[in-house]
């Protein structure tokens, strides 16, 4: 890196934590605060009531208090990651940047605390006076022996988890990225041979781990800046380093390398040299974590040994040894059951979590967020990428399930599976509000044809709808061309084997489904020989044959291209017996629930009867999420104070609607503030038949619903499920070019569920 490189990447650091606000925290409310009924309850005299529980019943501190969910991050400075004791103060941004990392990954709260206390004993003694405000303590960045000391004293006094993330954080993600690494390399931990520089907090912590997870103590050799540990040796040795001591005489690490099957490096640069990397066993394991720089670099070490697995703690190399993998999830499960301590079984229990995840295939999400990198597991891919949303599930419900297991759990769950969807559906906004759908498409076996099967997209959503649905996908492409994206994916499936593949190129049933199209569209101009360029070149149409003859349930198409391009090639094929399109209607999930808006693509100006037939539809697909249908139809007149197009649209498409009995709840024509707003549009119009916000709302033309789905999609953090395509009674869906992987499975539920459950 150029020292003008270095100096914007400094600027960029302190523009981050300067800029619009100093530091990475703020503290919001959680409960109202808008009037003298929300003072009343929130402090006096109200508050008092929440006092009067807590001191009859210490447990229900965590129904009335944010403590439950709340850890106290604290330092003393004294071992700041590569930068040493620079005090308490000079921490406070690592230690908000700790706190970001746990709400950012686990939804935990977390104060930051930093104490100008280098006395040990004193220190912890301030710790253990905290416990009535956390639910539990990360210690951070304390040097050793002191960090021994500390840890130990909070864990006898205090009756929530204490956890030095430096020590046993840093172990288990070494202990997991080992396991795979072992199980790639062919050997066991019983056998192994392994060699250690740094006798500090973490790499004493990580010898530890590696002595639970089966490696004999007797193959471990320990050496640190005096070199081997052994008996006897009185300079820099301290109790926790002389538990390692090897032999009775002085040697070196070149000495001790000799056939070693691991290193594992948290000391300083440049500490393992070529020269003694060619002394290790065959295949060997290098874990040369020291930051900035390791104790070797990776090219260097495969230049003697190019069989050589190795892992850093650096980003810009494969297998980055992170933290993050560990401490936010490993609390987030010991929050949830209640748990006084995080002992060994909920540590081995979270090392075998992240090990088994990154055997798995990847996760779209993550893929998403190292684009560019291959994320399939093996020598490059031992442990999970740290953005991988799948750990909060897999991690935290492992380590709830230890703590419950070993008796330590003050509020077991009765139902682990239940929790673990609970935790899935934390960081798949999605996943909650999905899951009836789900459970009607699980009821049957329906096929999915994709239309353009080689997008990366469709081949992650593929490999997901084998894994967690009963669906069949059937993808549309090259076989060869899907084949090999697969393989750069990192997925498992492959074409033929997993599902099946129409191949536009050279397909058995060419003949059949030009002939088909021909005779759909021989009196709309369509010659044969259109009818055969078509086939072998529009996917879209490819795949609305397919169901058209019965060879598929439903069709998912629309990854690129214009809506409106796919949908006449849908509806030419498709829009027969009583089918049409009604309406797109776009499912928006926003921090306080679900939103539903239409029609974002069909009808640009629709008529009064297509906007009643379209809140028609509207009801019946919200039912589907288990919702009550609360519709508002959208325009510029409220309620008849203006006589635009879109006012007298509204207004006759509310006289359709109230032609006949309906069962569901819908008023108009109205702005949106008043769909939302009932004291507003009680004020305006207090006969509105409307009660409660809105969940629904219907536009008096796509540009107005267009424009709301992308506002709310790209400026309020909503995340979109759909468009649904109302009214071809499941047989087709036509996405966007902006979806996701995890949006087309979405898509297939609800293609994957029979028109009867939800007619």
């Amino acid at each position: 890196m150029t020292d003008k490189s270095k100096d914007n990447l400094r600027q960029a650091a302190l523009d981050y934590h300067k800029y619009p606000k100093p530091g990475k925290l703020e503290i919001r409310a959680t409960k109202p605060m808008a009037n003298g009924r929300d003072l009343a309850r929130a402090y006096s005299p109200g508050v008092a009531e929440a006092c009067i529980e807590i001191k009859d019943d210490a447990s229900t501190a965590r129904d009335y208090t944010a403590r439950g969910n709340l850890v106290g991050v604290v330092t003393n400075g004294s071992a700041v990651l590569g930068l040493g004791n620079i005090g308490a103060l000079a921490s406070k941004p690592v230690m908000e940047g700790k706190a970001v990392l746990f709400k950012k990954f686990a939804n935990i709260d977390c104060f930051d605390i930093e104490l100008n206390e280098p006395d040990p004993y004193k220190l912890a003694e301030i710790v253990c006076s905290l416990e009535p405000t956390f639910g539990a303590i990360n210690l951070e960045d304390i040097k050793a022996p002191d960090c021994f000391i500390v840890e130990k004293i909070c864990r006898e006094r205090m009756n929530i988890p204490v956890f030095h993330d430096d020590q046993h954080g840093t172990a288990i993600v070494v202990g997991a990225a080992a396991t795979n690494a072992l199980y790639v390399a062919g050997k066991n931990f019983e056998d192994v041979k392994v060699v250690s520089t740094g006798g500090g907090a973490a790499g004493i912590a990580c010898l530890n781990m590696l002595l639970k997870l089966g490696v004999k103590r007797e193959n471990v050799f320990l050496c640190d800046l005096q070199g081997l540990v052994y008996n006897g040796r009185e300079l820099d040795m301290t109790p926790q380093k002389a538990e390692y001591a090897q032999g009775s005489e002085p040697r070196t690490l070149s000495d001790v390398i000799e056939g070693a099957d691991l290193f594992l490096g948290l000391s300083g640069p440049g500490v393992l040299k070529p020269e003694m990397v060619a002394k290790m066993s065959d295949r060997p394991i290098i874990f040369a974590l020291a930051n900035p720089t390791p104790e070797i670099l990776p090219d260097e070490a495969r230049a003697v040994k190019p069989d050589a697995i190795i892992a850093t703690g650096r980003s810009d190399y494969p297998n980055q040894v992170n933290n993050v993998l560990c401490f936010p999830f490993i609390f987030r499960g010991a929050l949830d059951v209640g748990a006084t301590e995080i002992n060994d079984d909920m540590q081995i229990a979270c090392v075998e979590g992240i090990a088994a995840l990154a055997r798995q295939t990847t996760s779209a999400e993550a893929a998403a967020a190292y684009q560019g990198e291959k994320l399939a597991f093996g020598e490059d891919y031992l442990i999970p990428k740290p953005f991988d949303p799948r750990l909060m599930g897999v991690v935290a419900s492992s380590v709830a399930k230890a703590a419950m297991e070993t008796g330590v759990a003050e509020r077991p769950r009765e139902d682990m599976a239940e929790y673990k969807k609970s935790l899935d559906g934390s960081v798949f906004k999605s996943a909650l509000l999905m899951r009836p759908v789900f459970e009607a498409a699980r009821t049957v076996t329906r096929r999915i044809v994709f239309s353009e099967g080689e997008d990366e997209r469709v081949l992650r959503a593929a490999q997901a709808i084998i894994e967690e649905t009963t669906d069949s996908p059937i993808l549309i492409g090259r076989p060869e061309v899907i084949e090999t994206r697969c393989e750069r994916a990192g997925l498992k499936i492959r074409p033929r084997i997993d599902f099946e593949v129409v191949n536009p190129e050279n397909d058995p049933r060419y003949y059949d489904y030009w002939t088909t199209y021909h005779t759909l569209m021989a009196r709309r101009g369509v010659t044969p020989d259109l009818a055969k360029a078509i086939m072998r070149t529009n996917t879209t149409a490819i795949g609305a044959v397919m169901v058209q003859r019965g060879e598929a349930d439903s069709l998912i198409c629309g990854t690129f291209g214009q809506f409106l391009w796919h949908l006449k090639y849908v509806n030419e094929i498709l829009g027969r017996e009583g089918r049409h399109p009604v309406g797109a209607l776009s499912m928006m999930i926003l921090e306080d629930g679900p939103l539903f808006v239409a029609d974002t693509q069909c009808h640009p100006e629709p008529t009064p009867e297509q906007i009643a037939e379209t809140v028609v539809g509207c009801a019946r697909h919200v039912r589907r999420f288990g919702l009550n249908p609360n519709v508002a139809l959208c325009s510029h007149s409220q309620f008849g104070n203006l006589d635009t197009a879109s006012g007298r649209n509204m207004r006759a498409a509310l006289e359709i609607l109230d032609s006949q009995p309906r069962d569901f709840c819908y008023e108009g024509e109205m702005h949106i503030d008043a769909a939302f707003d009932v004291a507003l549009r009680e004020r305006i119009f207090p006969d509105s038949r409307m009660t409660g916000p809105a969940n629904t709302l219907v536009f008096a033309n796509t540009d107005a619903a267009s424009g709301v789905r992308n506002i709310l999609k790209m400026k309020g953090g909503g995340l979109e499920v759909g468009p649904i395509l109302m009214g071809m009674q499941n047989k087709a869906h036509i996405v966007t070019p902006s979806i996701t992987p995890r949006g087309l499975l979405n898509m297939s539920a609800i293609a994957g569920t029979p028109v009867a459950h939800y007619s």
